[in-house]
């Protein structure tokens, strides 16, 4: 199989100003909830990708990413520019290890978004394997304003399906809201306000925990996670926390 196959732009989302999903149909091969893709096009004589996460479930097509424009870059102008019937190159196989299937069954998943990282929690919450593993399921998306808060629609969706077992909590660290923490995720960790909104509990005897986002945010709450005695997950060393970081 060839290293990208093409795909056709089938729907597009403007979330807010630079903020963006888009759906693509293309012909590529199955993949786990937790894995990414890459986006490219061809941009003069080169062809120009990036890795992005699935929001879409492994059973669900089209095929939908999410992403922020970054001013002057490479890639990402150019795609938000994209309209329904434009032409996009994808990978032919997905890839990432950032999936449940060698996580150990706990009482609690904490799944920590930072931005667009949440696409790839979405993906996974809407397969079976959280619900059949864990007692509780808890969304936490770290943004920096309210209308960063996207797919409002599909974590309603999901909240009604699951009931109690699924909680979500927004953080917001540049403005108030009534329903959102305030802050960033790592001090909302320090201060504890993370797990008194939670009711619930980090440690190693009951929670699994997997980070994705930006760097920072991973850095700094491995650091919180590893002085409460976590330990990273790794396929053939089952641990307490995952994490992803080529956002």
């Amino acid at each position: 199989m060839s290293e990208w196959v093409k795909g056709t732009v089938v729907g597009k989302h403007i979330w807010t100003d630079g903020l963006y999903s888009i759906q693509v149909d293309a012909p590529m091969a199955d993949f786990t909830a937790g894995q990414y893709t890459k986006i490219a096009l061809d941009i003069g004589t080169d062809r120009v990708g990036r890795p992005y996460s699935l929001v879409n479930a492994p059973q669900d097509r089209p095929l939908e990413v999410l992403f922020n424009e970054v001013p002057g870059g490479p890639l990402t102008p150019r795609l938000s520019e994209l309209k329904i019937g434009d032409p996009v190159w994808v990978a032919a196989q997905a890839g990432g290890i950032f999936t449940l299937e060698s996580v150990q069954p706990a009482d609690t998943l904490w799944l920590l978004a930072t931005g667009t990282a949440i696409g790839v929690y979405l993906s996974i919450l809407r397969t079976a394997a959280p619900w059949e593993h864990f007692k509780r399921v808890i969304l936490v998306h770290g943004v920096r304003a309210a209308a960063d808060l996207v797919y409002g629609e599909t974590l309603a969706s999901i909240a009604a399906q699951r009931g109690p077992q699924f909680s979500l909590i927004p953080a917001i660290s540049r403005e108030t809201q009534a329903q959102a923490l305030h802050g960033r995720i790592t001090d909302l960790l320090t201060s504890g306000a993370l797990e008194e909104r939670a009711a619930a509990r980090i440690d190693p005897e009951s929670s699994h925990v997997m980070l994705c986002g930006n760097s920072a945010m991973i850095k700094d709450a491995k650091q919180i996670l590893e002085a409460r005695g976590l330990v990273r997950h790794r396929r053939h060393a089952p641990g307490h926390y995952s994490a992803e970081q080529y956002h």
